[in-house]
């Protein structure tokens, strides 16, 4: 079996620099693989929750966390000039030492580009400014390019330079659960495909999908991770995650996905690992996990002690 890839959601909407950070480190040493961070630049529910932003987020975890691997879920590509962010993931990778994971998307919160002065475009103009950032930071990264010339639709660059270059080329992570079109760009050109929390339940199909859409361009889906965004509900036994899992669908509704559904991620430890056993059985090998409770350190460290050592 391929190994098992526990990444985990660092706290940072209403949250502090200091909580972040303390969360972070806390993560680290209890063994996970990854630490995610949300590219918003408001909060989901409203632009008057405060929110850190990603990548200023990322700098910070990649001074502080020595191994683990840190990433977006995800950066819209509109969202920023693309020259500048290849710029910006570039430095974060150098901070840490080669641990970025550049995760990609075409976005869908209209107020968090225009109130920034970005325009908006409609889905099929993001889904192509999606397509030419990931094809200029490939070529940005690319030690074989020292001076990168770019006339696409979206994206316009003339003899760019990017030095230092990232310590390793920086995997990408193509976020979205568009068949015709994301799917169809992360099987030519991701390292790793997501599956969004709200699609969860939809996995084994997109998984399917995914695999078509691989044959179709001569690649071995193979070489491509899947990997599944979750909420996860933990608790010592089923009774005390019940009402849990009532209050976290209450909170989070639709935007999570159904705590209650076939994929769901939730109850005590053994249930959970029979949850992500039926994911792996799918062909995900990577979770990036949200855990409920407002010190998510608790539910996280519980996880760590009795479902990571079985996947190991």
């Amino acid at each position: 079996m391929a190994a098992v890839h526990f990444g985990v959601t660092v706290p940072q909407i209403k949250r502090t620099w200091d909580e972040s950070r303390e969360a972070a480190t806390a993560f680290e040493a209890m063994g996970y693989d990854s630490l995610w961070v949300c590219d918003h630049l408001y909060g989901p529910q409203s632009p008057t929750i405060p929110i850190l932003e990603a990548w200023s987020l990322l700098s910070g975890l990649a001074a502080v966390a020595s191994r683990v691997e840190l990433g977006t879920l995800v950066t819209p590509a509109g969202m920023r000039n693309p020259a500048h962010l290849g710029k910006v993931i570039a430095t974060v990778d150098n901070i840490a030492g080669g641990r970025v994971i550049a995760g990609l998307g075409a976005g869908w919160m209209p107020r968090e580009f225009t109130d920034f002065g970005v325009p908006f475009p409609g889905t099929p103009e993001r889904l192509g400014q999606l397509c030419e950032t990931v094809a200029l930071l490939k070529r940005m990264w690319d030690p074989e390019h020292e001076h990168v010339t770019m006339d696409g639709k979206h994206v316009h660059v003339e003899n760019l330079v990017c030095l230092p270059k990232p310590v390793r080329r920086p995997p990408i992570l193509i976020g979205g659960g568009g068949e015709k079109v994301t799917m169809k760009l992360a099987a030519r050109e991701a390292d790793i495909w997501n599956n969004q929390a709200v699609q969860h339940a939809a996995l084994g199909h997109k998984a399917e999908v995914l695999r078509a859409h691989c044959e179709a361009v001569g690649r071995d889906p193979a070489t491509i991770t899947v990997s599944q965004q979750c909420l996860v509900v933990i608790a010592p036994d089923e009774a005390s995650a019940g009402p849990m899992v009532e209050t976290a669908k209450k909170i989070f509704g639709g935007h999570m996905g159904d705590p209650t559904g076939p994929l769901a991620i939730a109850g005590s430890p053994a249930r959970v690992r029979e949850q992500i056993e039926k994911n792996i059985a799918l062909g995900c090998t990577m979770f990036l996990m949200e855990f409920f409770g407002r010190d998510t350190r608790e539910p996280a460290q519980l996880f760590a002690e009795t479902v990571l050592p079985h996947f190991r």
